[in-house]
């Protein structure tokens, strides 16, 4: 009995702290990448560089109803950089889409055929590919899964392999962000 009557008030105090502040769409994806505001960070973010990242996807979401959350990367990087006072010019992030999650980039017609269910990625890639970031899928995994480039979200490209890909873009100064 006396664990129970100590373990509510730290489970009230955990429940206010960490419910205290709520995660925000971004000003650059407003209708993905959620992100959190950290007030006066001791390390602090650089304003006056370019932040070149480009996402490794290559995990697949633990259904075919789900965003991929490796995908959501790249917009929770935009907003919380821009967030934090980065002009959106200084931001630039590329994706490279390989092995499981080849399917998330996947037209929403092809993605119903195979899976009887739309496609939770669609509006998310769309989001990404309006504000001119790369989605670039392994043509490897393209063709082991027989993936044909009409198969895609438009806009989405093809290249060698996302070890090409990966390698081009990080000798282009792009930073590889792997989850």
């Amino acid at each position: 009995m006396r664990f129970h009557l100590l373990a509510l008030p730290l489970f009230v105090l955990f429940s206010c702290i960490t419910n205290s502040q709520t995660a925000e769409a971004g000003p650059i994806i407003t209708d993905f990448g959620k992100v959190y505001e950290v007030n006066n960070p001791d390390y602090k973010v650089q304003k006056d560089i370019t932040f070149k990242a480009v996402i490794d996807v290559t995990g697949k979401a633990d259904s075919h109803s789900s965003r991929n959350a490796r995908i959501e990367t790249a917009a929770r990087f935009l907003n919380m950089h821009a967030q934090s006072g980065v002009p959106n010019n200084q931001l630039k992030v590329a994706l490279v889409v390989h092995g499981g999650a080849s399917k998330d980039v996947l037209s929403n017609v092809v993605y119903q055929k195979k899976y009887k269910k739309d496609n939770p990625n669609l509006e998310l890639v769309k989001s990404l590919l309006e504000i001119d970031v790369p989605v670039i899928i392994c043509g490897q995994s393209a063709a082991h899964n027989k993936i044909a480039k009409e198969d895609l979200i438009p806009g989405v490209q093809i290249s060698l392999s996302a070890m090409t890909a990966l390698v081009q873009l990080q000798n282009e100064g792009y930073q590889l962000i792997k989850f």
